[in-house]
């Protein structure tokens, strides 16, 4: 949960607005098109591939984890990833409508330049509200990016300040927020996580001018754009107690997307492993990327023991006879989730939440 305050502001926003939501796709009626898209990715696969059933949505406008496996052992083709959705996410229209009017009132905007001319100094913007943008996730850029969509781009120099950092927490979330075209620096990609993001913030707001960063003496915020269900330690990082009071940084946290799982995930990803086998795979890799989606996905692989819902050991040798399945984990807070909640520990827990880190750790086990 975010602090008070930045509750509070939260709150405001939801009362300017009441709350609608938009699903991510226009037409629902494109959930039978992915399935048979997976089905295909799997139709493709050539004599002895394994597939890596990426448990994700493909980011936009590349995703490193394709673009890793693509590669993978010496780029001989081995694994086909392939991405299969777990989280439904939906898009918060007040939150975005409200942005939208923020962004066009300026909110993003530096000041007036100088004119030397008529020896005019530059001049604060009134309506500047922000210091910088966070952005931590793909759909969070995905939904800044509606925002930004329907802003003429012709205005873009006038309505984002370009010296106005946009941090993001790794080299995918920089690809996406790089693509929307602002004037704005696009900074942190190497930080890799939210914690390390919040540090580098902190040292990189010393840098820059007052400005960017305040407003008649007022320490401007920075936008956090969030979904509903996240961790509070970039803002918690930022205001610390810890910090001296002239070194905190203000958060405005805005939720702008909502995020549930799938509800045809389990059948869709069964229906996917069935499909997999009839095609002759060996050998397959599922990667887990977050604990939503867990049970539905020890489910559709029949290692569930019905009666106690844990793992079983002895289903999970019935069912692969014919088809060696490999668990991996991106991180060990997903892999103590299925250890805690359904007894299994994973074959792989990625060192690092990378695709390198992924790849290592698969590599390692099919040596070991």
């Amino acid at each position: 949960m975010a602090p008070p305050a930045l509750q509070e502001a939260q709150d405001t926003l939801d009362f300017i607005c009441p709350c609608t939501s938009t699903p991510l796709h226009d037409d629902d009626n494109d959930a039978p098109l992915a399935m048979d898209s997976l089905a295909n990715g799997v139709k493709d696969l050539s004599i002895g591939q394994i597939p890596v059933y990426l448990l994700k949505t493909k980011s936009s406008p590349s995703d490193t984890y394709e673009e890793y496996f693509d590669t993978l052992d010496h780029g001989n083709g081995t694994y086909n990833p392939i991405f299969v959705p777990v989280l439904e996410h939906r898009f918060r229209d007040d939150a975005l409508r409200t942005l939208r009017r923020s962004a066009e009132r300026f909110a993003f905007a530096g000041g007036s330049e100088a004119n030397e001319a008529k020896l005019r100094k530059a001049t604060h913007n009134p309506g500047k509200k922000y210091a910088g943008i966070i952005f931590t996730s793909q759909r969070a850029v995905d939904a800044f990016g509606s925002v930004v969509a329907k802003v003429d781009p012709t205005k873009f120099e006038a309505l984002f300040d370009k010296d106005m950092p946009l941090y993001v927490v790794g080299p995918a979330t920089a690809r996406g927020v790089k693509a929307l075209g602002l004037p704005c620096p696009v900074i942190g990609e190497e930080t890799g996580n939210g914690e390390t993001l919040a540090q580098f913030i902190l040292e990189h707001r010393e840098s820059l001018s007052r400005d960017i960063t305040h407003l008649d003496s007022r320490a401007l915020p920075l936008l956090f754009l969030v979904g509903e269900q996240r961790r509070d330690i970039i803002p918690r990082s930022l205001q610390s107690e810890d910090l001296p009071p002239a070194q905190r940084v203000p958060v405005t946290e805005v939720i702008v997307y909502e995020t549930g799982e799938m509800a045809m995930f389990e059948e869709d990803f069964a229906d996917l492993l069935t499909h997999a086998k009839s095609t002759g795979v060996r050998e397959q890799w599922v990667v887990v990327f977050s604990p939503q989606g867990c049970e539905a996905m020890l489910s559709a692989l029949g290692w569930l023991d019905e009666r106690t819902g844990n793992y079983s050991p002895a289903r999970r040798e019935a069912v692969s006879s014919t088809v060696a399945t490999r668990v991996a984990t991106i991180g060990p807070t997903t892999r103590d989730y299925l250890m805690q909640e359904y007894a299994y520990d994973p074959d792989v827990c990625a060192e690092k939440p990378s695709p390198e880190g992924l790849g290592a750790g698969i590599l390692a086990s099919k040596q070991a």
